[in-house]
């Protein structure tokens, strides 16, 4: 598309005119390259996000060293965000104080003074209250930045430069672990040892082309900072490590406390890793609110600079693993921590990686590190072996070099003709001072200078011997083990693993006290379960509008089924109803009943029983109640329709023939055996309609000794014992109705 130049408020009064597809491919495109780059994924070299790692390069300008003073978070965040972090100060300082969090990080970076929050989901103080400085962990990163150890590029305006990756002297990645979302990807990486890590390296070191089963062996697999027990198995946990994607369970550490006369508690002292405490016993509150674990009675928080959350159980007889199974399903005291190991393994690039390639990326680094310090320090070397030897030039020579001095105009100039100096060395000879003329000083220089020629040397064979190189990286690693391994200060795995016991299932009808009640549901889907079987004729309170749909006795221990028009059959378990001294509760908050579903039938499970049910397009069939029952809130669909078709029928069977009228009043009688059993389905037809709107109302079956029952309009009872006239085939279309049969349609 051609360029128009008619517009004068463009700084240049044109505009380009391209596809708008084009144009917000690219855009986008350069967003995503910098959400992934220079926001949510960690390089795998030191581990850190740029937020993080000017954090301390911050940090480290303003001197904050481990044995220096605190220095106001504020002042921190002003010098990230004004110098190389361009963004909010929020942002800057939530990244800030979860370094400083040691329930968030395992190695923390930051050495945080003042309120950082807490692992009950408190926020940190404000900045201008917390005070920080580097840690000991955090200072083994930045070693050699000055060393020219890395690349520096120009920050966001070119007002200062930043380091576009620390030297880092330990695997951080692993060590802390990440989290991110980018544009298409995302990833999470759990925090390890230390420890391991470095054995980890050093086998890498001897054996380039371990695998990573075999590394395995000094990785046991994620130390998570708050603690904690990994029930998953080895098996799932080396394919994680392989792949780089998996998943750990992850599961509180708990004990059980004698109280003395037969009576216990459960006392929890580590949660899973970024589980809230708070949100986690309000959680176990609601839950025994709801009687979802019915074995725990009370929950409470008895912690103070130690975790500490006490279980107590309903009874001395309760088995404490049994409990606490339970509760490890339905609340977070069991978590999955799931894997995503996507990482910048050269700093542009994202990739999923394995154990092998984190930790072969991490030691390429360090070798890289210690080739461009090495080459510095040569440099180093180089330019004061330099000024040394012109100095000793003029010890040897010092009585012309005074008179060189003194006499002469060009001093500088005549001393490098006449002793073949360089400019350096003129220069450092000019500017010694009187007092290192003593010849106690020349022994000193010459002591140096032989100092430095043996440094050399051995800095020369480090950069031209691979060997030497990975062997000086085994030591400064061991170094690295020794400062923070397991025998440092907080170095010991916290972290450990267990299999999942075994423990038998308890059914929970069993763990429930059986109490009888009366069980009220309103036509408009209200309802409550009422202590001890009350009165059909009693009185009962409905909200304004609303009256009585459905009234059943049962007991606390039995599972309740409702059968709804769009054929789905929903389980309710009776002890988890609400209570009846209120209105109760909507059913629709209970199970995922859509609103244009209408509930046809709720009545008590019965083990074994059989259930007619039959939609109204006049299809049906028999179901065996076990396979009605269902695990989830969505319910379990067993009578397939047609879209348009409602579900109107769902009665117990009781009987050996099936009575089936339909909205034309013409009743059929034919064999129960005709009709098939099956957990789920369409089923057969029951009656047949010639005119297109016929549809069934009601279905029944009943012994044909007994006769065919039904209520008339005075709620007498009517029998017709004499169906010969009714009786047929399956599917056939039925005679009217005998008379006196409800204008309803319906049996009952």
């Amino acid at each position: 598309m051609a360029d128009t130049t008619d517009n004068a408020d463009m700084p240049d009064g044109s505009v380009t005119a391209e596809p708008l597809a084009r144009a917000l491919g690219e855009r986008y495109l350069t967003y995503a390259l910098s959400t992934i780059m220079h926001r949510a994924l960690p390089d795998a070299r030191d581990g850190l996000k740029p937020v993080h790692r000017r954090i301390l390069y911050a940090m480290r300008g303003l001197r904050l060293d481990p044995g220096s003073a605190f220095r106001k978070c504020a002042k921190i965040v002003g010098e990230v965000m004004g110098n190389y972090h361009p963004h909010g100060d929020q942002a800057i300082y939530d990244a800030l104080a979860r370094l400083a969090q040691d329930f968030n990080v395992r190695y923390p970076l930051v050495d945080g003074q003042g309120n950082f929050g807490n692992i009950d989901g408190d926020n940190p103080a404000a900045q201008r209250y917390t005070e920080a400085r580097l840690t000991a962990a955090a200072a083994a990163l930045l070693e050699g930045l000055t060393e020219d150890a890395v690349d520096f590029r120009d920050n966001y305006d070119g007002s200062e430069r930043e380091p576009v990756v620390l030297p880092a002297a330990f695997p951080n990645l692993l060590a802390n672990g990440s989290s991110g979302i980018a544009v298409g990807m995302a990833t999470n990486i759990p925090p390890h040892n230390i420890d391991e890590l470095c054995a980890a390296c050093l086998h890498l070191i001897k054996a380039p082309n371990a695998r990573d089963e075999t590394l395995m062996d000094h990785v046991q697999g994620p130390d998570f900072p708050t603690g904690g027990i990994i029930v998953e198995p080895r098996a799932a946990i080396k394919e994680a490590y392989r792949t780089g994607k998996g998943g750990f369970r992850l599961r509180a550490r708990w004990a059980v406390e004698d109280l003395g006369r037969g009576t216990w508690q459960v006392v929890v002292t580590e949660i899973p890793y970024q589980v809230q405490k708070g949100k986690l016993i309000e959680r176990i509150a609601e839950i025994i609110n709801a009687k979802k674990v019915p074995l725990l009675a009370d929950v409470r928080d008895e912690s103070a600079e130690d975790l500490r959350i006490v279980l107590e159980p309903r009874a001395r007889t309760v088995d404490p693993a049994v409990m606490m199974e339970m509760l490890f399903k339905s609340s977070d005291l069991e978590t999955r921590f799931a894997m995503n190991m996507n990482v910048l393994i050269d700093g542009r690039t994202p990739q999923v990686s394995t154990l092998k390639e984190v930790l072969r990326a991490f030691l390429d680094h360090r070798r890289d590190v210690l080739l461009r310090r090495s080459r510095f320090r040569l440099e180093k070397i180089d330019a004061r072996l330099e000024v040394l030897g012109g100095l000793l030039v003029a010890y040897l020579n010092l009585d012309r070099v005074i008179a060189i001095i003194r006499y002469e105009d060009e001093p500088k100039s005549v001393l490098m003709a006449e002793f073949s100096l360089t400019e350096v060395q003129a220069e450092a000879i000019l500017n010694m001072r009187l007092r290192n003329l003593r010849k106690l000083e020349e022994m000193e220089i010459r002591a140096e200078r032989d100092a430095l020629i043996a440094e050399r040397a051995e800095l020369a064979a480090l950069v031209d011997s691979e060997v030497l190189q990975w062997g000086r990286i085994a030591q400064e690693l061991r170094e690295v083990r020794k400062a923070f391994g397991k025998e440092s200060p907080g170095g010991a795995r916290r972290t450990d693993f267990a299999d999942a016991p075994e423990v038998e299932e308890v059914a929970y009808e069993a763990m429930i006290e059986r109490e009888p009640i009366t069980v009220v549901c309103s036509a408009m889907g209200w309802i409550r379960a009422m202590k001890g079987h009350v009165d059909p004729a009693a009185e009962l309170k409905f909200k304004d509008g609303d009256g009585p749909a459905f009234f059943l006795h049962a007991e606390t221990t039995d599972k309740l089924l409702m059968f709804a028009s769009n054929g789905r059959m929903y389980t309710l378990s009776a002890a988890q109803l609400p209570g009846g001294r209120g209105m109760g509760e909507p059913v629709r908050l209970m199970v995922d009943l859509p609103n244009e579903a209408q509930v046809l039938t709720l009545f008590a499970h019965v083990p074994g029983g059989r259930l007619l049910v039959a939609s109204e397009a006049g299809d049906g069939f028999v179901l065996p109640e076990d396979e009605a029952v269902a695990q989830t809130r969505a319910g379990k669909q067993v009578l397939n329709l047609k879209e348009g078709v409602r579900a109107v029928v769902c009665r117990p069977v009781s009987g050996d023939h099936v009575a089936v009228v339909g909205n034309n009043r013409k009743l059929l009688v034919f064999p129960r055996a005709d009709l098939p059993e099956m957990g789920r389905g369409k089923g057969v037809r029951l009656q047949r309609y010639k005119d297109r709107d016929g549809a069934l109302t009601d279905a029944i079956t009943f012994d044909l000794r007994d006769g065919l029952s039904w209520k008339d309009p005075a709620g007498r009872t009517r029998t017709v014992t004499d169906l010969a006239d009714w009786t047929g085939a399956r599917a056939s279309a039925g005679r009217m109705a005998p008379r006196g049969f409800p204008q309803s349609n319906r049996f009952e």
